[in-house]
């Protein structure tokens, strides 16, 4: 990117911990060497700000005194790994997630933006902004 062009951050939730299940070991070893090279380009463009695969077990949070456990890796639901990526617009986050190469074994690929503050805030912000301006 040019430094005059402006870049957005957007996570990309890569799901589905079992897309291997039914493939050879040499299918998997081809797979995962496909998307360490797409991952790699990715970095070399200069668009990868963070990117991690995620242990597939952990615990879920779901009251101040309630834990259980999770996800579990038969749910498609699962998260395998992230990318946080800087990119012109949403267009161009949505063809970067098309490339992915898990897409071709069943897994998908969330795509958000990420907000500057929490969307909740923004009504807030305007009325203080408001006021500050009928002040002035």
């Amino acid at each position: 990117m040019t430094s005059h062009e402006t870049s957005s951050e957007y996570l990309l939730l890569i799901r589905g911990t079992d897309w291997h299940q039914r493939l050879s070991p040499e299918e998997v070893h081809q797979n995962i060497a496909r998307f360490t090279a797409w991952a790699e380009r990715l970095r070399k463009a200069g668009k990868v700000k963070s990117a991690r695969p995620l242990v597939h077990e952990g615990k879920i949070v779901v009251g101040r005194d309630s834990v259980t456990d999770g996800p579990f890796n038969e749910s498609k639901e699962a998260i395998a790994g992230f990318f946080v990526i800087l990119t012109r617009d949403l267009e161009e986050a949505l063809q970067i997630a098309r490339e992915c190469p898990g897409l071709d074994y069943g897994q998908t690929v969330e795509v958000r933006e990420i907000a500057s503050e929490a969307g909740e805030l923004k009504p807030t912000r305007e009325k203080e902004r408001t006021r500050a301006q009928q002040r002035a």
